[in-house]
Protein backbone atom coordinates (compact mmCIF):
# COMPACT_ATOMS: atom_id res chain seq x y z
CA UNK A 1 0.00 0.00 0.00
CA UNK A 2 1.36 3.42 -0.94
CA UNK A 3 1.81 6.10 1.73
CA UNK A 4 -1.00 8.33 0.31
CA UNK A 5 -3.37 5.35 0.20
CA UNK A 6 -2.45 4.43 3.78
CA UNK A 7 -3.09 8.00 4.95
CA UNK A 8 -6.45 8.07 3.16
CA UNK A 9 -7.37 4.72 4.71
CA UNK A 10 -6.45 6.03 8.17
CA UNK A 11 -8.59 9.15 7.66
CA UNK A 12 -11.58 7.03 6.62
CA UNK A 13 -11.09 4.81 9.66
CA UNK A 14 -10.98 7.90 11.91
CA UNK A 15 -14.37 8.93 10.50
CA UNK A 16 -15.95 5.46 10.54
CA UNK A 17 -18.19 4.32 13.42
CA UNK A 18 -15.62 1.67 14.38
CA UNK A 19 -17.43 0.08 17.31
CA UNK A 20 -20.84 0.06 15.61
CA UNK A 21 -19.43 -1.60 12.50
CA UNK A 22 -17.63 -4.16 14.66
CA UNK A 23 -20.83 -4.98 16.58
CA UNK A 24 -22.70 -5.50 13.29
CA UNK A 25 -19.92 -7.70 11.92
CA UNK A 26 -19.95 -9.73 15.13
CA UNK A 27 -23.70 -10.34 14.92
CA UNK A 28 -23.43 -11.42 11.30
CA UNK A 29 -20.55 -13.77 12.11
CA UNK A 30 -22.59 -15.42 14.88
CA UNK A 31 -25.75 -15.80 12.76
CA UNK A 32 -26.82 -19.35 11.94
CA UNK A 33 -27.84 -18.98 8.29
CA UNK A 34 -27.62 -22.62 7.17
CA UNK A 35 -26.74 -22.97 3.47
CA UNK A 36 -25.89 -19.26 3.25
CA UNK A 37 -23.28 -19.65 6.03
CA UNK A 38 -21.83 -22.73 4.32
CA UNK A 39 -21.62 -20.92 0.97
CA UNK A 40 -19.92 -17.93 2.61
CA UNK A 41 -17.35 -20.17 4.33
CA UNK A 42 -16.61 -22.00 1.07
CA UNK A 43 -16.14 -18.70 -0.75
CA UNK A 44 -13.80 -17.46 2.01
CA UNK A 45 -11.77 -20.69 1.93
CA UNK A 46 -11.31 -20.34 -1.84
CA UNK A 47 -10.52 -16.63 -1.74
CA UNK A 48 -7.92 -16.83 1.06
CA UNK A 49 -6.53 -20.32 0.54
CA UNK A 50 -7.52 -21.60 3.99
CA UNK A 51 -6.37 -25.19 4.63
CA UNK A 52 -9.35 -26.85 6.31
CA UNK A 53 -7.61 -30.24 6.12
CA UNK A 54 -5.60 -29.32 9.25
CA UNK A 55 -8.73 -28.43 11.26
CA UNK A 56 -10.66 -30.74 13.59
CA UNK A 57 -13.70 -30.20 11.36
CA UNK A 58 -12.67 -30.29 7.73
CA UNK A 59 -15.91 -29.42 5.88
CA UNK A 60 -17.52 -26.00 5.53
CA UNK A 61 -20.91 -27.48 6.42
CA UNK A 62 -19.51 -28.61 9.79
CA UNK A 63 -19.66 -24.99 11.02
CA UNK A 64 -23.00 -23.52 12.10
CA UNK A 65 -21.71 -19.94 12.02
CA UNK A 66 -18.95 -17.95 10.38
CA UNK A 67 -17.55 -17.27 13.84
CA UNK A 68 -17.28 -21.01 14.55
CA UNK A 69 -15.24 -21.32 11.36
CA UNK A 70 -13.00 -18.38 12.31
CA UNK A 71 -12.31 -19.83 15.76
CA UNK A 72 -11.85 -23.41 14.50
CA UNK A 73 -9.51 -25.71 16.37
CA UNK A 74 -6.79 -27.68 14.64
CA UNK A 75 -6.47 -31.44 14.68
CA UNK A 76 -4.09 -32.97 17.23
CA UNK A 77 -0.47 -32.76 16.11
CA UNK A 78 -1.05 -30.06 13.48
CA UNK A 79 1.28 -27.63 15.29
CA UNK A 80 4.13 -29.52 17.01
CA UNK A 81 6.25 -27.54 19.45
CA UNK A 82 9.98 -27.04 18.96
CA UNK A 83 11.61 -29.88 20.96
CA UNK A 84 14.28 -27.67 22.56
CA UNK A 85 13.11 -26.87 26.12
CA UNK A 86 14.79 -23.44 25.85
CA UNK A 87 12.78 -22.52 22.76
CA UNK A 88 10.27 -19.68 23.07
CA UNK A 89 7.67 -20.46 20.42
CA UNK A 90 5.20 -18.45 18.40
CA UNK A 91 1.81 -18.14 20.10
CA UNK A 92 0.03 -17.69 16.76
CA UNK A 93 -0.02 -18.42 13.06
CA UNK A 94 0.73 -15.16 11.29
CA UNK A 95 3.46 -12.78 10.18
CA UNK A 96 6.12 -10.85 12.08
CA UNK A 97 5.24 -7.15 11.84
CA UNK A 98 8.18 -5.96 13.94
CA UNK A 99 10.61 -7.35 16.50
CA UNK A 100 13.64 -6.15 18.37
CA UNK A 101 14.76 -4.30 21.48
CA UNK A 102 12.55 -2.13 23.62
CA UNK A 103 14.55 1.13 23.62
CA UNK A 104 14.26 3.01 26.93
CA UNK A 105 10.65 1.88 27.18
CA UNK A 106 9.78 2.57 23.53
CA UNK A 107 8.55 -0.04 21.02
CA UNK A 108 8.89 0.29 17.25
CA UNK A 109 5.51 0.23 15.50
CA UNK A 110 6.67 0.98 11.95
CA UNK A 111 9.40 3.04 10.34
CA UNK A 112 9.47 6.38 12.14
CA UNK A 113 6.65 5.50 14.53
CA UNK A 114 7.05 4.42 18.16
CA UNK A 115 4.85 3.97 21.21
CA UNK A 116 5.71 3.16 24.81
CA UNK A 117 5.35 -0.04 26.79
CA UNK A 118 3.63 2.00 29.52
CA UNK A 119 0.98 3.12 27.01
CA UNK A 120 0.52 -0.40 25.67
CA UNK A 121 0.15 -1.99 29.11
CA UNK A 122 -1.82 0.97 30.53
CA UNK A 123 0.41 1.12 33.59
CA UNK A 124 4.02 2.36 34.03
CA UNK A 125 4.56 -0.20 36.83
CA UNK A 126 3.60 -3.11 34.57
CA UNK A 127 5.92 -1.74 31.88
CA UNK A 128 8.98 -1.26 34.09
CA UNK A 129 10.44 -4.80 33.68
CA UNK A 130 10.38 -4.36 29.89
CA UNK A 131 12.12 -0.97 29.71
CA UNK A 132 15.14 -2.40 27.86
CA UNK A 133 13.66 -5.77 26.98
CA UNK A 134 12.63 -7.48 23.75
CA UNK A 135 9.36 -7.31 21.82
CA UNK A 136 7.64 -9.30 19.08
CA UNK A 137 4.62 -7.97 17.14
CA UNK A 138 2.78 -10.76 15.31
CA UNK A 139 -0.06 -10.08 12.85
CA UNK A 140 -2.85 -12.57 12.16
CA UNK A 141 -4.54 -12.15 8.78
CA UNK A 142 -8.16 -13.21 8.18
CA UNK A 143 -6.97 -16.50 6.65
CA UNK A 144 -4.90 -17.51 9.68
CA UNK A 145 -5.75 -19.85 12.54
CA UNK A 146 -7.12 -17.52 15.24
CA UNK A 147 -6.35 -19.32 18.49
CA UNK A 148 -3.47 -18.22 20.69
CA UNK A 149 -1.10 -20.57 22.50
CA UNK A 150 1.46 -20.14 25.26
CA UNK A 151 4.98 -19.28 24.04
CA UNK A 152 6.53 -20.80 27.18
CA UNK A 153 5.55 -22.35 30.51
CA UNK A 154 3.89 -19.69 32.65
CA UNK A 155 1.53 -18.81 35.46
CA UNK A 156 -1.19 -16.26 34.73
CA UNK A 157 -0.97 -13.32 37.13
CA UNK A 158 -3.69 -11.07 35.74
CA UNK A 159 -5.49 -9.89 32.62
CA UNK A 160 -6.62 -6.32 32.00
CA UNK A 161 -9.07 -5.12 29.37
CA UNK A 162 -8.06 -1.67 28.10
CA UNK A 163 -10.73 0.21 26.12
CA UNK A 164 -9.78 2.08 22.96
CA UNK A 165 -10.29 2.56 19.24
CA UNK A 166 -10.61 -0.19 16.64
CA UNK A 167 -8.34 0.78 13.78
CA UNK A 168 -7.25 -1.90 11.33
CA UNK A 169 -3.88 -3.38 12.36
CA UNK A 170 -2.44 -4.11 8.93
CA UNK A 171 0.93 -2.73 7.86
CA UNK A 172 -0.60 0.22 6.00
CA UNK A 173 -2.49 1.44 9.04
CA UNK A 174 0.48 0.78 11.33
CA UNK A 175 2.57 3.06 9.12
CA UNK A 176 -0.08 5.81 9.07
CA UNK A 177 -1.67 5.89 12.55
CA UNK A 178 0.56 7.06 15.43
CA UNK A 179 0.63 4.83 18.53
CA UNK A 180 -1.81 2.42 16.87
CA UNK A 181 -1.37 -0.53 19.24
CA UNK A 182 -1.53 1.72 22.30
CA UNK A 183 -4.75 3.34 21.02
CA UNK A 184 -6.75 0.26 20.03
CA UNK A 185 -8.63 -1.71 22.66
CA UNK A 186 -6.62 -4.63 23.96
CA UNK A 187 -6.43 -7.44 26.48
CA UNK A 188 -3.17 -7.39 28.44
CA UNK A 189 -2.16 -10.63 30.20
CA UNK A 190 0.75 -10.61 32.63
CA UNK A 191 2.58 -13.92 33.03
CA UNK A 192 5.07 -15.16 35.60
CA UNK A 193 7.76 -17.35 34.02
CA UNK A 194 11.24 -18.71 34.65
CA UNK A 195 12.46 -15.70 32.66
CA UNK A 196 10.63 -13.22 34.88
CA UNK A 197 7.48 -11.32 33.94
CA UNK A 198 6.23 -11.64 30.36
CA UNK A 199 3.39 -9.64 28.78
CA UNK A 200 1.09 -11.15 26.17
CA UNK A 201 -1.11 -8.47 24.59
CA UNK A 202 -4.07 -9.20 22.31
CA UNK A 203 -4.89 -6.11 20.26
CA UNK A 204 -8.41 -5.60 18.94
CA UNK A 205 -9.25 -4.16 15.53
CA UNK A 206 -12.19 -3.14 13.37
CA UNK A 207 -14.62 -6.06 12.70
CA UNK A 208 -12.77 -8.31 15.17
CA UNK A 209 -15.82 -9.75 16.88
CA UNK A 210 -14.15 -10.25 20.24
CA UNK A 211 -11.21 -11.46 22.33
CA UNK A 212 -11.30 -14.08 25.05
CA UNK A 213 -9.16 -16.31 27.24
CA UNK A 214 -10.01 -19.45 29.25
CA UNK A 215 -9.79 -17.49 32.54
CA UNK A 216 -11.63 -14.30 31.50
CA UNK A 217 -14.23 -15.75 29.18
CA UNK A 218 -15.27 -13.27 26.47
CA UNK A 219 -13.50 -10.00 27.34
CA UNK A 220 -15.08 -8.18 24.41
CA UNK A 221 -17.72 -7.24 23.39
CA UNK A 222 -19.16 -5.08 24.88
CA UNK A 223 -16.57 -2.56 23.79
CA UNK A 224 -15.74 0.65 25.62
CA UNK A 225 -16.31 1.36 29.30
CA UNK A 226 -13.34 1.45 31.64
CA UNK A 227 -10.48 -0.83 32.56
CA UNK A 228 -11.49 -4.31 33.70
CA UNK A 229 -9.20 -6.52 35.74
CA UNK A 230 -9.15 -10.30 36.19
CA UNK A 231 -6.91 -11.87 38.83
CA UNK A 232 -7.89 -15.55 38.71
CA UNK A 233 -7.47 -17.67 41.85
CA UNK A 234 -5.90 -20.11 41.85
CA UNK A 235 -3.62 -18.77 39.16
CA UNK A 236 -3.80 -20.87 35.97
CA UNK A 237 -0.55 -22.69 35.21
CA UNK A 238 -0.08 -23.34 31.50
CA UNK A 239 2.60 -25.23 29.60
CA UNK A 240 4.19 -24.05 26.39
CA UNK A 241 1.73 -24.76 23.58
CA UNK A 242 -1.39 -24.74 25.77
CA UNK A 243 -4.30 -22.68 24.46
CA UNK A 244 -4.37 -19.17 25.92
CA UNK A 245 -7.22 -17.48 24.05
CA UNK A 246 -8.65 -16.62 20.67
CA UNK A 247 -9.64 -13.79 18.37
CA UNK A 248 -13.02 -13.76 16.67
CA UNK A 249 -11.35 -12.75 13.36
CA UNK A 250 -7.62 -12.01 13.10
CA UNK A 251 -5.69 -9.20 14.72
CA UNK A 252 -2.31 -8.76 16.45
CA UNK A 253 -0.44 -10.24 19.42
CA UNK A 254 2.48 -8.43 21.08
CA UNK A 255 4.94 -10.21 23.38
CA UNK A 256 7.24 -8.38 25.80
CA UNK A 257 10.21 -9.98 27.58
CA UNK A 258 12.59 -8.53 30.20
CA UNK A 259 16.09 -7.36 29.35
CA UNK A 260 18.44 -10.22 28.51
CA UNK A 261 15.76 -12.91 28.86
CA UNK A 262 15.65 -14.09 25.24
CA UNK A 263 17.66 -14.04 22.02
CA UNK A 264 15.42 -13.63 18.93
CA UNK A 265 15.76 -16.28 16.25
CA UNK A 266 18.27 -15.17 13.61
CA UNK A 267 15.97 -16.11 10.73
CA UNK A 268 13.15 -13.81 11.89
CA UNK A 269 12.59 -10.38 10.35
CA UNK A 270 9.59 -8.17 9.57
CA UNK A 271 7.51 -10.09 7.05
CA UNK A 272 8.62 -13.55 8.24
CA UNK A 273 5.77 -16.08 8.48
CA UNK A 274 5.34 -17.86 11.82
CA UNK A 275 3.23 -20.76 13.03
CA UNK A 276 2.25 -21.93 16.48
CA UNK A 277 5.11 -23.94 17.94
CA UNK A 278 7.85 -22.44 15.75
CA UNK A 279 10.84 -21.06 17.67
CA UNK A 280 10.90 -17.26 17.68
CA UNK A 281 13.55 -16.91 20.40
CA UNK A 282 15.80 -18.85 22.73
CA UNK A 283 15.66 -18.40 26.48
CA UNK A 284 18.92 -17.42 28.15
CA UNK A 285 18.28 -19.47 31.28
Amino acid sequence: MTAPAARLGAILQHLAPQHALTRIAGRLARAEAGPLTTAAIRAFVRAYGVDLAEAERTRAEDYATFDAFFTRRLRAGARPQDPDPRAVTSPVDGTVSQLGPVVAGRILQAKGRWYTAAELLADPARALPFRDGTFFTLYLSPRDYHRIHMPLDAEVRESVYVPGRLFSVGDGTAAAVPRLFARNERLVTMLETALGPVALVMVGAMVVGGMETPWTGPATPPHGGGLRLWQPQPRPRLARGDEAGCFHVGSTVILLFPRGAVVPALDLAPGSPVRVGRRIATARV
